[in-house]
């Protein structure tokens, strides 16, 4: 009953979240437009579709500079979720303090700014505790960030 259960629930979580890759020319032509404007200053490293609840997006993985640089853009070929890696440095002192707490003895390897419709809303922080992996999302203010 358990494996049966199991299979189940993987089965909902594939139906509700969908990807494929793709080429930019089978994108549709906006989309193809917007994916053009965004590789002048990065390169391509993926092109993929993904439907979630009912909704399409392409999402678009780029590097820039040796930092990755992931977009999500919807049908009519706007840009509406960027995730760009930033130095921890960089990010405001909230937010670096927030992630350094949460992350304790454990290292941050990576951290994203999060924006969402042109605004930034969030920096998220890959975490290594000996070999676990984690996320930690927090505000620019350095408050708790749930998407």
């Amino acid at each position: 009953m358990k494996l049966l259960t199991g299979v189940m629930l993987c089965g909902m979580a594939l139906s509700a979240h969908a990807e494929s890759k793709l080429k930019v020319s089978d994108l549709p032509p906006a989309v193809q437009k917007t994916v053009e404007e965004q590789l002048k200053d990065a390169t391509l490293v993926s092109v993929g579709k993904e439907v979630e609840k009912g909704k399409t997006l392409y999402e678009v993985e780029t590097k820039v500079n040796g930092k990755t640089r992931d977009l999500m853009v919807d049908p009519a070929g706007a840009v509406v979720e960027v995730e760009e890696e930033v130095d921890i440095a960089g990010i405001p002192a909230a937010a670096r303090d927030a992630i350094q707490k949460k992350a304790a003895a454990g290292k941050v390897t990576k951290v994203e700014a999060l924006s969402k419709s042109g605004k930034l809303v969030a920096y998220e922080a890959a975490v290594m505790k000996g070999k676990k992996s984690s996320e930690v999302a927090v505000t620019p203010e350095g408050l708790p960030f749930k998407d």
